[in-house]
């Protein structure tokens, strides 16, 4: 039984273009389905977090993380009786559109399209699942239901001017109310990557080496869950140490975000998701203490891995990347493959053509743009 305030499939807006519907699939589950067996997806697995794709096969790629947030997700969204199958698939595609090189390859694409609209991950996976994925006989894209298109555009919160270019397309085809917030169920689809990369971030920092247990035992949250392993397990192993203390800090997180829902949901009372939208902030969130804590944990992330000298000495790397790719792509579009030609044909003017060797770049995996790198620059 779904809450009075979740998303109701058979209410579903409805898709750009009709279509039957399944016999034995949800408008949503459709959409959950559609997202996973799309190429973008795919490619997934060979983007990366933060460390580069060949620096070791245990750090998370953009594919594991997806997979860990929509676990997230589902068991947030099942236990506020939201519809898990529509937080899922937003939590599915909410990475769809980044780089390769992560947050790196973004900056450096942002950079150079800064004369063409800019470039913006959330805008691009709008663009991939309404334009760019060219599978089914009937309509470009996946025809996602509105319910899973709002949720990918305003999961972070409304959308304000000016409004990035895959957006206002979207939105003039398919008006998104981009001014409000989104569903609950994209509500919980960003705390869950929230709580997923904060997790997973401080198991790949101490696996890198970039900073010890040490460390973590004197910041919040992370070292009340250290102490607590410590008096239940003493003279554990390292290695179990770390990940029980860890899992700790995951169900803190989760926990910490139900208890919050439930007491703003006893308050509001909302009947309806019309009202989620409506109310001028979200109803998904983190406690205050936890969210100011959490604050103290990402500040030494930022210091002591997104910032680490071996990193940066990466991110130079991988910028010089894109930064020889895409000048080169766009003075010569015919060094692209010959299934993206007739986009380039029909390109009426330099911001066109830059979208389009936009598309082309950011979805490159990490090795296939070191392999075109190495091909075509030398």
């Amino acid at each position: 039984m779904l809450a009075p305030y979740a998303c109701q499939p058979e209410l579903s807006r409805g898709r750009r273009f009709p279509e039957r519907m399944s016999t034995f699939r949800t408008a949503f589950q459709r959409d959950r389905d559609r997202i996973i067996h799309s190429s973008a997806f795919r490619r997934l697995q060979h983007k990366t977090q933060v460390f580069v794709v060949h620096e070791g096969d245990y750090y998370r790629t953009r594919l594991t993380h997806t997979i860990e947030v929509a676990q997230v997700a589902r068991t947030i969204a099942g236990v506020l009786g939201l519809n898990a199958d529509l937080a899922e698939a937003v939590a599915l595609a909410h990475d769809l559109g980044h780089t390769p090189f992560g947050h790196t390859g973004e900056d450096a694409l942002g950079a150079l399209m800064a004369p063409y609209g800019g470039f913006d991950h959330n805008a691009q996976a709008i663009r991939i699942v309404t334009r760019l994925e060219r599978h089914y006989a009937d309509f470009d894209g996946l025809n996602l239901a509105w319910e899973s298109l709002e949720g990918i555009a305003k999961h972070n919160g409304p959308v304000m001017a000016p409004i990035a270019y895959a957006l206002a397309e979207a939105n003039a085809d398919f008006d998104l109310e981009l001014d409000t917030h989104a569903s609950a169920e994209a509500q919980v689809a960003a705390i869950a990557d929230d709580i997923a990369y904060s997790h997973h971030d401080l198991h790949d920092g101490l696996r890198s080496g970039l900073f010890d247990e040490a460390d973590l035992c004197a910041l919040p949250v992370t070292g009340p869950s250290f102490a607590e392993v410590d008096t239940l397990y003493p003279g554990i192993d390292p290695m179990r140490r770390r990940h029980e203390a860890l899992r700790r800090v995951f169900g803190r997180m989760v926990e910490d975000v139900i208890a919050v829902a439930r007491n703003r949901l006893d308050a509001a009372q909302p009947q309806s998701v019309a009202e989620i939208r409506v109310m001028g902030t979200t109803i998904i969130r983190f406690s205050k203490p936890l969210y100011q804590d959490l604050k103290a944990v990402r500040a030494f992330l930022y210091s002591h891995m997104y910032r680490a000298p071996s990193v940066m000495a990466e991110r130079a790397r991988v910028t010089k990347v894109i930064n020889e790719l895409f000048p080169l792509y766009l003075a010569h579009p015919d060094d692209l493959p010959a299934e993206w030609r007739a986009d380039i044909a029909g390109a009426t003017d330099a911001t066109a053509l830059a979208r389009i060797v936009a598309d082309y770049v950011a979805g490159m995996t990490d090795r296939f743009a070191l392999a075109e790198h190495a091909r075509l620059c030398g």
